[in-house]
């Protein structure tokens, strides 16, 4: 994943169950930005990175570590990396030009720019795919030999089909590699840019700074001494804007310093704004904090991951989210929890018995009529399927998939209890009583599940939810699922159970006239 926030760029990495974001610090933009804030690049980076970590915190954002690329430990790696890339014979000195855009940190080839007039009317070369402006730089660096890895990368997609997903980026780095592939620019002339980490033994030159931000994954596991316990098996999280250096530049570079490219790269699209690219020109950009504020932290986590498809950008705008969280959140998962804790259905307050009589698992044997129906049959299988579909669906990065198959149970759920209206039956009639129960049972059953599997997504909110459940904290694990036991012939441990104190409404529904826009400037 990329963030942005001012001129700063945060990268992620998933290893196993660890995850390292981190702060690319270096550069000319960031030395651009400093001097126009009439500040050090330390301190403006200093500033920018704490705001990132405070942003974390406030959306529940966790982590194992945090890397910046001005730390002394990611110096001391860039500068055995350079080594072991000077080593391998992948460097060469020569003099480049071209167009250089500054705000992406890179040089472009001719087809990539174009001459657009500036809101002055004057020409200006700017580059196509952003609008950015770029200049014509001529100067002498050290130059990567990217153009000898075009078939070891092709060999290493064919082999390893996985390796960048979602399939269509994956295709694109495959045309790229149709393409020509030549050398490219690894340092920067130290008179022009100085903010960044000198070439070792070179003092004219500084490192670029796509090279030494790369670098930043190989830090967080500890090269060049402790990385080989963990690399390559690292899942890289990264934005389509930066394909081709993930995909394309940084494995030819692991290959020329003797290293596998990692195991696999996540890419995902963007979020516009109505249709249009967030822009602080435009003032569309959104504030998260606002949002946190408008929606909920928990409710703003929930329509990022249900909404975000990583394959194409997705559309924001406030109706958007308050119709999802409403429809989704108060009123499905809400409305059930409700239903099926209400004192009038459930006066005694505990986890209702479960009877096998009305709910055998060999339908076949079921005597009594008018209970258990074909449609419930496929419910407790779809719930029971649910761990596994919510769990393959993480491990592919599609956390959309993940949500819309808990809440396709969700509304399952409630059809089941539409169905069978268990505050019409009878608790003085033992028959119709041991029905009402098993109703009850089975649905908390659902609900349960479903808080288990929702504690990634939106934390609070399935804290509130097990807890009215009477789900201790020791029994919100994967291996605590264990769905409807009693339907299988097992003990249920909650069957008979205290609920916990009734916690108000799971997710109060939003008003149009309560969520202003959470756009800033």
């Amino acid at each position: 994943m990329a963030l942005m926030a001012g001129n700063e760029c945060i990268y992620l990495f998933v290893l196993s169950f660890f995850s390292f974001p981190g702060t690319d610090e270096h550069g000319l933009k960031i030395q651009t930005a400093a001097t126009a804030a009439g500040i050090s690049p330390k301190e403006f980076c200093d500033r920018v990175s704490a705001e990132f970590r405070e942003l974390f915190a406030q959306a529940g954002i966790s982590y194992t570590d945090f890397i910046r690329t001005t730390e002394l430990r990611h110096r001391r790696a860039v500068e055995c990396f350079w080594a072991a890339l000077q080593g391998g014979g992948s460097l060469y000195r020569a003099h480049y030009e071209g167009w250089y855009c500054t705000a992406e940190e890179s040089f472009l080839a001719a087809s990539q720019v174009t001459e657009r007039p500036d809101a002055q009317g004057s020409k200006q070369m700017v580059s196509l795919e952003s609008g950015h402006q770029v200049h014509w730089t001529r100067e002498e660096n050290y130059m990567f030999k990217l153009s000898e890895f075009r078939e070891p990368l092709q060999r290493w997609l064919c082999e390893n089909k996985d390796a960048i997903n979602p399939e269509p980026y994956y295709q694109q780095v495959l045309q790229w590699l149709e393409e020509d592939l030549p050398d490219l620019s690894v340092s920067r002339d130290r008179n022009r840019l100085h903010w960044g980490i000198p070439v070792p033994g070179d003092s004219t030159q500084t490192i670029y700074v796509w090279v030494d931000a790369l670098v930043n994954y190989l830090t967080a596991v500890g090269y060049p001494e402790e990385h080989q316990a963990w690399w390559p098996t690292a899942c890289h999280i990264v934005g389509k804007d930066i394909l081709k250096f993930h995909a394309i530049y940084w494995p030819a570079l692991l290959m020329a310093a003797g290293l596998e490219p990692p195991l696999q790269i996540q890419v995902h699209s963007h979020w516009t704004v109505q249709g249009q690219k967030m822009s602080k020109s435009l003032g569309n950009v959104i504030a998260p904090k606002d949002c946190f504020q408008h929606y909920t932290l928990d409710g703003f986590r929930y329509f990022l991951l249900r909404q975000g498809v990583p394959e194409w950008d997705c559309d924001y705008y406030d109706e958007k989210v308050i119709k999802l969280l409403n429809s989704e959140l108060a009123d499905a998962l809400g409305g059930l929890l409700n239903r099926c804790t209400a004192p009038a259905l459930n006066p005694s307050g505990t986890y209702p018995i479960f009877s096998e009589a009305c709910f055998p698992r060999d339908r076949g044997t079921q005597t009594r009529s008018g209970q258990a129906s074909a449609e419930d049959y496929k419910l407790v299988s779809l719930v029971e399927s649910l761990p596994l579909k919510v769990s393959t669906s993480f491990d592919r990065f599609q956390i959309y998939k993940a949500l819309e198959s808990i809440m396709e149970c969700v509304r399952q759920t409630n059809g089941f209890i539409q169905r069978h209206r268990p505050w019409k039956l009878c608790p003085e009639d033992p028959a119709q009583r041991q029905w009402q129960e098993t109703i009850l049972h089975v649905s908390l059953e659902c609900l349960r599940v479903y808080g288990l599997l929702l504690q990634p997504v939106v934390p609070a909110m399935s804290d509130k939810l097990l807890s009215r459940l009477g789900v201790s904290p020791t029994e919100r694990s994967l291996k605590n699922l264990n769905f409807l036991p009693r339907y299988h012939g097992r003990k249920c441990p909650f069957e008979g159970r205290k609920l916990g104190p009734d916690p108000g409404l799971l997710f109060p529904r939003l008003k149009k006239s309560e969520a202003s826009n959470c756009t800033g400037p």
